[in-house]
């Protein structure tokens, strides 16, 4: 999530959604202050949620944008329109360095399966296992997980959007490898609800699980807030009994954003307790960096942002840059909010098209060592967009940063 250059001193954008019936700053700060006992107790019972439909009766024009973002489509059931990969013949295959192993993706009415074939004929085996869910957008790429009975697993091969099929990160190129285990943490943070059932770490109940990032992941439960708001009989609810991160202060709306962009961390307490706008270092044990360490750009935006001196010189949150409601890619737009506290002109090379994209300079897109895959013999790492806002060396700032590359 986030931002821009050399000093931004300012601006804590409230967003504007008090006109859909939202709340307000006062409000949201006496909400999001209960007792942590009480919150951890009531957002893992889960009988105040009630699913983005229930949100749609008055929000309908923020859910049909949220649900094009990246966040919402984070992880989906397998579909014709969620599965990105192709399954045409001659596309549907991946060769891998044993010349003894292919694998095989198909799809059909009954869903999507992914083979491992392996040997040389007439003594060759095969395992075919259902693809039960997609995680990942497909912005970048996106990873699939199948059931066990009621355990979850990563499957060996993956799909990233500039390359096809390829093996699933970290895995051996040249071995049909079906036993890794997917933990709660990873789910907490590409989905909004999963009923862990541990141990073993990846034992999951198959029912009442809910995919992607939802309105009340952010929000918290919404069933009291549809309630007055059904049953009020004139003018609008003193009290709206729903949660606005705009309205937080700027450690709880950092804390929000760090649940899952701040690193994998160690949870103290069961993963999807966590209640937005309360602290989070009760729920979450994050990485704790020494100041001169490399931090990766994967998985890591908050830390990076806050290294940046246009964090530390203002009253900057991830809200002041990203309106997660939307989907923002135009370096343009993101632009305007340097602009805020830097002139274009006072720029002593670029001057006035610096107004243009400050982004690209200034928040360069790096390659990853946190997802590293094996394709076609070589070693391939996406890029992402690093959240340290500063001046980069020609060195630190990829040529062609849009590509994926080897």
């Amino acid at each position: 999530m986030n931002l821009k250059s050399t000093l931004l001193a300012v601006v804590t954008i409230v967003l504007a959604m008090e006109a859909k019936g939202q709340v307000g700053a006062p409000q949201q700060v006496q909400t999001a202050t209960r007792s942590a006992s009480s919150e951890s107790a009531q957002a893992t019972s889960r009988e105040g949620y009630l699913g983005d439909e229930a949100c749609g009766a008055c929000h309908q024009d923020t859910i049909e944008s949220y649900h094009r973002t990246a966040h919402y489509l984070t992880s989906r059931l397998p579909a014709k329109d969620s599965v990105l990969g192709s399954f045409n013949p001659d596309e549907n295959i991946l060769k891998t360095s044993n010349p003894n192993l292919f694998f095989r993706m198909e799809a059909s009415d009954g869903g999507f399966f992914q083979t491992a074939v392996e040997g040389v004929p007439p003594y060759v085996t095969s395992r075919t296992e259902r693809f039960g869910l997609v995680v990942g957008s497909g912005g970048k790429g996106q990873t699939f997980l199948f059931w066990k009975g009621d355990l979850l697993f990563q499957l060996p091969v993956s799909y990233w959007k500039d390359v096809g099929w390829v093996n699933s990160p970290g895995y051996r190129d040249g071995v049909a490898y079906f036993d890794r285990p997917v933990n709660s943490r990873c789910l907490e943070c590409h989905g909004t609800y999963f009923d862990s059932l541990a141990p073993p770490i990846n034992r999951y109940g198959q029912t009442g699980l809910t995919v992607g990032i939802t309105c009340e992941k952010c929000h918290g439960p919404g069933r009291e807030h549809v309630q007055r708001f059904k049953s009020k009989s004139s003018g609008t609810p003193p009290d709206p009994a729903i949660l606005n991160p705009a309205g937080f202060s700027r450690d709880r709306q950092m804390d929000l954003c760090a649940w899952c962009h701040a690193g994998h961390g160690n949870p103290i307490l069961p993963t999807f307790s966590y209640l937005p706008g309360t602290p989070l270092d009760k729920y979450l044990e994050l990485p704790q960096f020494d100041p001169d360490a490399p931090v990766d750009v994967h998985g890591s935006q908050v830390e990076l942002l806050k290294k940046s001196r246009c964090f530390q010189s203002s009253r900057m949150t991830c809200l002041t840059c990203h309106n997660v409601h939307m989907t923002q890619k135009d370096p343009a737009a993101f632009s305007e909010q340097c602009l805020h506290c830097h002139k274009a002109e006072s720029h002593p090379k670029i001057k006035q098209p610096v107004a243009n994209n400050c982004v690209d300079c200034h928040m360069p897109k790096q390659k990853t060592n946190l997802i590293v895959f094996n394709w076609n013999g070589k070693r391939v790492s996406p890029e992402v967009r690093n959240h340290w806002i500063k001046v980069y060396s020609q060195d630190e700032t990829p040529e062609n940063p849009t590509k994926i590359s080897n």
